[in-house]
């Protein structure tokens, strides 16, 4: 039996590592917006149809959101936010300007080709 151990802990550890390896790339965000120092970084991204855009909140606890404009004006719209993430996935190709509530000179723009 002791000698089975090390080898069920192996087998655990592989399995356990190839699951972690195998994460499918979908799952992750085409891009990721930091949302600090008052401003979206970068201010201009370009993605393909179908792909998700991440915005990150770190702004010393000042409060930020994501609020579309034109075609997206009330679908593109995130709580505000002082930490934490929001996410979008542009479907339809096209240039989307964004910006924040409460700072109206805080905007952004998504291509989507």
């Amino acid at each position: 039996m002791k000698k089975l151990l090390p080898l069920v802990a192996a087998l655990a550890t592989a399995a356990g590592l190839t699951a972690c390896g195998s994460a499918d790339a979908a799952d992750e965000p085409a891009m990721v917006i930091d949302v600090a120092n008052m401003s979206y970084t970068p201010a201009s991204v370009t993605i393909e149809a179908g792909q998700t855009v991440q915005w990150r909140f770190d702004d010393n606890g000042l409060p930020h959101d994501v609020a579309g404009d034109g075609a997206l004006d009330g679908v593109l719209q995130s709580e505000l936010l002082t930490e934490g993430t929001y996410e979008y996935t542009f479907e339809d190709p096209g240039t989307y300007t964004y910006h924040c509530t409460p700072h109206p000179m805080m905007v952004g723009t998504v291509i989507v080709q």
